[in-house]
């Protein structure tokens, strides 16, 4: 595996925050590629050896941290429900200014088919409709409420800035989710 220089990820870091500061400040649609270089102190040919178009800026930023929040997922497999929610919080709140940013922003219908699909991606492996409460209920139907609500928590929670610590919320999710799987 090539080692990428320190110099490249250190210009990828300031283009990614300058672009979240951007976004925050102003529509998506108004930004350009020249107020992301502006902003980061770098030239638009360093923006452009990495990223295509502002586009995908924002497609690749959504992507690291639907990854990021992959890989939890799939690290807390062994763990409780509460616990394994809880590390999904932490992580949204140490990257508050992403989320809200995401959330407030005219980017936000993008994030959120992204954020979507991957809940819904997620909680296909606790869904069970052969046995228990769920039997014979649609699985589609039983996934997109369960995204649908695990989303419409998280935007609440961040858009009222966390009025309640990640535990908390991994508490009640985890016992309202459990609940109806």
């Amino acid at each position: 595996m090539s080692k990428v220089d320190r110099r490249i990820l250190k210009s990828r870091e300031a283009i990614k925050k300058a672009f979240i500061a951007l976004m925050s400040e102003q529509s998506f649609d108004n930004i350009t590629i020249q107020d992301i270089s502006n902003r980061a102190n770098v030239g638009r040919g360093t923006i452009y050896s990495n990223y295509i178009d502002k586009f995908d800026l924002l497609d690749k930023l959504i992507g690291e941290h639907i990854n990021e929040m992959r890989e939890l997922y799939e690290s807390t497999s062994d763990m409780d429900e509460i616990d394994a929610k809880e590390l999904w919080f932490d992580y949204i709140k140490s990257n508050y200014v992403f989320f809200s940013t995401m959330l407030e922003s005219k980017g936000a219908p993008y994030f959120r088919n992204q954020f979507l699909e991957f809940l819904v991606e997620e909680f296909k492996d606790e869904v069970d409709i052969k046995t228990g409460k769920n039997q014979g209920l649609n699985e589609e139907v039983i996934l997109q409420i369960m995204a649908t609500s695990y989303y419409g928590v998280v935007e609440w929670w961040v858009k009222n800035e966390m009025p309640y610590p990640p535990y908390v919320m991994a508490e009640h999710v985890g016992v309202l989710l459990e609940g109806n799987l």
